[in-house]
């Protein structure tokens, strides 16, 4: 049995199915335990006044993400420690999926590994104004200012080119390695899906009202229709959003006989279409590794060169490899990663940053 102790630090969906896949491969190591993202020490106060005054809700730390993440943990009968306050444990490795939202005096005291959960943010005016002029990228509200921190010990990114966004952002080059991010590095496997529909054009919202930023629904909307011309259209929403709005929107803007998906697989959905339109959301990428024409509020030059790589769902082994070899390792994420060698050869596109 195992006789260390791992937090990991989780949120939407799609983080916390990455954390679990990472536990998984690491359980003869280390005893596994969940949490929620959460703040502590100097920034516990601020934190809770922000809840308190609701700046966060439609957020992935309260209200129905958190609620999916709980029900999530229940489901797998996962050891929860919610915000190292339930069990107060020891801990030797925490692995986050931000570091927006970290518990400063634990990472202080323990190894810590970031793991890129997709994709980021756009850097708007908001988000550079923060940076610029705060300490707090929570005020940003959304995953723009990931890495800004640079509080982790080792940073693990989807790609050479995410690790030259997380540079600019104020990640130490240094503490970066790539290794490629679960749930988005074997898109292939997609093209076998029992999703019963073929051959329309797949419309992928984001939920930017439920984040505080603005959207012109009817106006993209509308935009996207010109772009299907004709052709058979299906929306699928943000679990995020609140769907009876973004149903009626669709009816009454888009042309008639348009699907509406408030749930399901989104990326088999995408596999399944001949084009894929979308707003601010991780989803372009499997579309790009598909060769499906995409469009996004994204530059899709740019999301090509960021696009996670393809090294057939291997990036939790990875991660879990970095895991472990740090957790031995005497020094710091820097020098580990100057010496880091992984147990199996990776294929030539998973470099070190």
């Amino acid at each position: 049995m195992p006789v260390k102790k791992a937090l990991y630090l989780i949120g939407s969906p799609n983080q916390t199915t990455q954390m679990h896949r990472v536990a998984q491969l690491l359980e003869e190591e280390y005893e596994p335990y969940f949490s929620q993202l959460y703040y502590d020490g100097w920034m516990r106060g601020f934190y809770e006044w922000l809840l308190r005054n609701k700046v966060l809700d439609k957020t992935i730390v309260t209200g129905l993400v958190k609620e999916k993440a709980d029900r999530y943990i229940e489901q797998h009968q996962l050891r929860r420690d919610f915000e190292n306050r339930e069990l107060e444990l020891d801990y030797d490795l925490v692995v986050c999926c931000s570091d927006i939202v970290v518990p400063w005096p634990l990472l202080a005291r323990t190894k810590s590994v970031f793991v890129q959960e997709g994709m980021t943010d756009p850097m708007h005016l908001w988000a550079r104004l923060v940076k610029r002029f705060t300490r707090f990228p929570i005020l940003a509200i959304g995953t723009s200012l990931n890495g800004m921190n640079n509080c982790c010990d080792i940073y693990c990114v989807a790609s050479a080119g995410y690790a030259e966004h997380f540079k600019m952002i104020g990640v130490d080059p240094g503490k970066l390695v790539v290794t490629g991010i679960p749930n988005f590095d074997d898109v292939e496997k997609l093209r076998n899906n029992s999703f019963p529909h073929h051959g329309y054009v797949l419309v992928a919202t984001t939920d930017m009202r439920e984040t505080f930023r603005p959207d012109n629904r009817k106006k993209f909307i509308k935009e996207a229709t010109r772009i299907a011309a004709g052709r058979p259209m299906i929306f699928k929403f943000h679990p995020n959003e609140e769907m009876e709005r973004a149903t009626a929107e669709v009816k009454k803007y888009a042309p008639p006989g348009t699907l509406i998906y408030t749930s399901g697989n989104t990326e088999e959905m995408i596999a399944n279409s001949v084009e894929l339109i979308t707003q601010y959301s991780t989803v372009a990428y499997v579309g790009i590794a598909l060769g499906i024409p995409v469009h996004s509020y994204f530059d899709v030059d740019d999301l090509k060169r960021k696009l996670p790589i393809q090294n057939g769902g291997t990036s939790a082994q990875r991660i879990a490899d970095i895991c472990r070899q740090f957790g031995k390792f005497k020094g710091t994420g820097p020098q580990f990663l100057q010496q880091y060698r992984p147990v199996a050869s990776p294929p030539p596109t998973a470099t070190l940053a």
